[in-house]
């Protein structure tokens, strides 16, 4: 299993809000490269960047940070937030990125998703972001609540060429109170895509019992910026 860490990007800053609310912001850095190569330092081999304006306004905004930090460090990067066209993933991919996260794009429009998954340069290199509340999707960078269940969708994926599933708990983001492992280990067992689990990672446990559930992957964001979380630990933990 890898550890993902992850750099929250809003307005060129390193940023963590709470169960995605923007008016609940905590600034955590002003220089997104000095956190990426002080996580590569530790041992990182993923980056998880997520444009938080993009999320919001549908366009990525932190084009330019996330160059910076291809710049600065070798380790590989996933990047979601307001990839919701191909002119926004292949601009990801110009500038290095070694996997795209769509999201709402793909929710709101699953025939333009699907066509995605035909291209044989893309295989492996998207992830579909799968955010929800209760079990329920939510999209617009959390704005807007849909009717599908996160599950359904993970299941109709399966076989798909996609890097990975991202499945975020929303309640739970930000909050350090642990990882929903029940609700991601039903996407686990409902789908052959690779699962990463993301929200709420508050302590090593929580990296054990995503490993055990069968996780491909776990985001450790606030925990690790507010010292709850050994990286090196993390990694070792992940690979045992």
């Amino acid at each position: 299993m890898e550890v993902l860490p992850a750099i929250d990007l809003r307005g060129g800053k390193v940023v963590r809000l709470a169960q995605g609310d923007y008016e609940r912001q905590t600034i955590y850095a002003d220089d997104p490269c000095a956190v990426a190569l002080e996580l590569a330092r530790a041992g990182a081999k993923w980056i998880h960047l997520v444009d938080l304006d993009g999320a919001r306004t549908g366009r990525p905004a932190n084009a330019e940070a996330v160059r910076a930090v291809r710049q600065a460090t070798p380790v590989k990067m996933q990047v979601g937030g307001g990839m919701r066209d191909e002119a926004a993933i292949d601009r990801m991919l110009a500038l290095g990125v070694d996997r795209v996260v769509v999201g709402s794009a793909a929710l709101k429009d699953w025939t333009w998703f699907q066509g995605l998954m035909g291209q044989a340069d893309l295989a492996g290199r998207i992830a579909l972001g799968l955010d929800a509340r209760g079990g329920r999707l939510a999209v617009q960078g959390w704005t807007e609540q849909l009717e599908l269940r996160a599950v359904d969708v993970a299941r109709r994926v399966s076989g798909w060429p996609l890097g990975a599933i991202v499945h975020t708990d929303i309640a739970r983001d930000g909050m350090l109170e642990g990882v929903n492992v029940e609700a991601t280990a039903e996407l686990v067992a409902a789908t052959d895509v690779p699962v990463i689990a993301s929200g709420g990672v508050g302590s090593l446990r929580d990296v054990q019992r995503c490993r055990e559930a069968g996780c491909a992957g776990v985001i450790i964001g606030r925990a690790w910026y507010e010292g709850r979380i050994d990286l090196a630990r993390a990694f070792a933990l992940a690979a045992a």
